[in-house]
């Protein structure tokens, strides 16, 4: 199916909605500028020190790093904190949001990003599940509670050449102990879920209320592929837009072999 074909399909599963559950990968941030971690050379290009010490994203997303290098470890999240911080996200959030706002059930969002774009984006908190927790939330090390607060107060202060940390690094409230943001990580035995599990909990009240939902994937690769099977499990259509695996299985939906932003650029106006 070409690509105007594929948008034609999309619009009219989109037209036939009352409910739109959103899924997201990392894909759907390199839009608004945000580093591709896909493959260790995209890595380490965002993180030229990391490269040169070997570390690759698997081995410095790990939970240890915060016991052996804690400088390193914060270097590593307090710039990623900074940057999404930083970052204004793309047209494509909003035309997401359009797209939820004129059915009867709204949008869901389902996200193994840990960015906070789509808060930033204006969508509803409450409508929001962050699969894989949120950099903008803290927890304890230890952790030596079930606490899990927000970084408002982390201010990063980041040396470029080492992709260190300047202390003071951020603590636990309660006990003293090194805070860690609250991401699940890969090896990580020690993440803090209620809060995701809060959220998982109101997609399901959510969920049994649309009769005719739709969902939309955008940018969420098979290599961590937790956005993929939550979409592929719902008894509805699936708009998989993805520029290199837009494969949907026959009659489960359509793909569209886009990136994010031009995708919904197409859609919106085929919907016009």
């Amino acid at each position: 199916m070409n690509l105007d074909a594929a948008i034609a399909r999309a619009a009219a599963l989109l037209r036939d909605a009352d409910g739109l559950l959103v899924g997201a990968g990392a894909g759907i941030g390199v839009d608004s500028g945000l580093p591709d971690f896909r493959g260790d050379h995209g890595f380490w290009r965002a993180y030229p020190p990391l490269a040169r010490l070997g570390i690759r994203f698997v081995e410095m997303a790990n939970p240890r790093h915060f016991a052996a290098n804690p400088e390193l470890a914060w270097g590593f999240y307090g710039h990623r904190l900074a940057l999404y911080r930083d970052t204004v996200p793309h047209e494509g959030f909003a035309i997401l949001r359009a797209l939820g706002e004129r059915l009867e059930h709204g949008a869901f969002v389902f996200t193994s990003n840990v960015d906070g774009q789509f808060q930033r984006a204006g969508f509803d908190p409450l409508r929001l599940v962050e699969c894989h927790g949120s950099i903008h939330h803290l927890q304890c090390t230890r952790p030596c509670s079930d606490a899990i607060w927000p970084a408002h107060a982390v201010q990063p202060v980041i040396d470029p050449a080492t992709c260190l940390m300047a202390p003071p690094l951020p603590a636990c409230p309660r006990c003293g102990a090194l805070a860690r943001p609250n991401i699940l990580m890969f090896g990580d035995g020690a993440w803090l879920d209620g809060r995701t599990e809060a959220q998982y909990a109101r997609l399901a009240r959510w969920g049994g209320a649309a009769r005719r939902l739709a969902v939309v994937e955008l940018g969420a690769g098979s290599d961590v592929p937790s956005v993929r099977r939550l979409c592929e499990a719902q008894d509805a259509p699936l708009i998989r837009i993805n520029p290199r695996e837009p494969d949907v299985a026959p009659g489960a939906g359509v793909g569209i072999a886009a990136g994010a932003l031009d995708a919904l650029r197409r859609l919106r106006h085929a919907l016009a």
